[in-house]
């Protein structure tokens, strides 16, 4: 059966792009997009009274009329009982620990790739497909089973050759570097030679985590390209 999803995004081209993955995800259709906290609302209300509830929301926190958190709240009041994935850029743990203790299934953050996105929704279809063929009453290893389908098993493949350790002390590096980093810079750092780490800080750019910037010397000649954490 496909899942009913509503995009739920102030960010009009970003919500246009959430969409358009969700199209390109097997099982999956769209049941609307909405900008606010109002739209929200009144979306899965008609949903509802149409008798083809959404499924599953794509919930961005920060909304203009409101907290996602708070969003949350009056769905589950209004006795909506769909599924939550957070897809937002709310990296305060907070906000993460608010958003399990309301039943977020999964945390996404932005920014990702499509591959990312979608390995996500995968995780979610499967949980369904086991919910589904699952006995009415489950025994323990049932119920580890299903909630184990919520649990990433691994992250977005890295192009060949890349490995996540050293892409984790790459992330490091820039994320403590407030004026930036360049590619010389970083392989300082970290240990690693000067295009080993440009090819990692270009990963990193080319997954929207950092901006390329010039930095320009005293001495003139050309800038040297700096990487900064978004």
């Amino acid at each position: 059966m496909t899942v009913r999803v509503l995009v739920v995004e102030d960010e009009v081209r970003t919500a246009e792009a959430h969409a358009s993955y969700v199209g390109r995800v097997p099982g999956f259709a769209v049941a609307g997009v909405a900008h606010s906290v109002a739209d929200t609302m009144r979306l899965l209300d008609a949903a509802r009274g149409l008798g083809r509830p959404v499924d599953l929301l794509l919930l961005d926190m920060n909304l203009p009329d409101g907290h996602g958190l708070g969003l949350l709240t009056g769905v589950r009041s209004s006795g909506h009982l769909c599924d939550v994935i957070a897809v937002t850029a709310a990296r305060d743990t907070d906000v993460v620990r608010h958003a399990v203790s309301q039943g977020v299934v999964l945390y996404l953050l932005k920014p990702f790739t499509f591959a990312t996105f979608r390995s996500k929704l995968e995780q979610y279809a499967a949980y369904r497909e086991h919910l589904a063929s699952s006995p009415r009453e489950v025994v323990q290893d049932e119920v580890d089973r299903l909630l184990g389908s919520l649990r990433p098993t691994g992250t977005a493949p890295l192009p060949k050759g890349m490995s996540a350790e050293t892409l984790r002390e790459v992330t490091t590096a820039v994320r403590a570097a407030p004026d930036g980093l360049s590619s010389s810079e970083a392989a300082s750092t970290v240990g690693i030679s000067r295009v080993t780490a440009r090819r990692y800080l270009e990963h990193l750019a080319g997954i929207g985590l950092a901006d390329r910037q010039p930095r320009y010397s005293g001495g003139g000649g050309r800038p040297e390209v700096a990487y900064h954490w978004r």
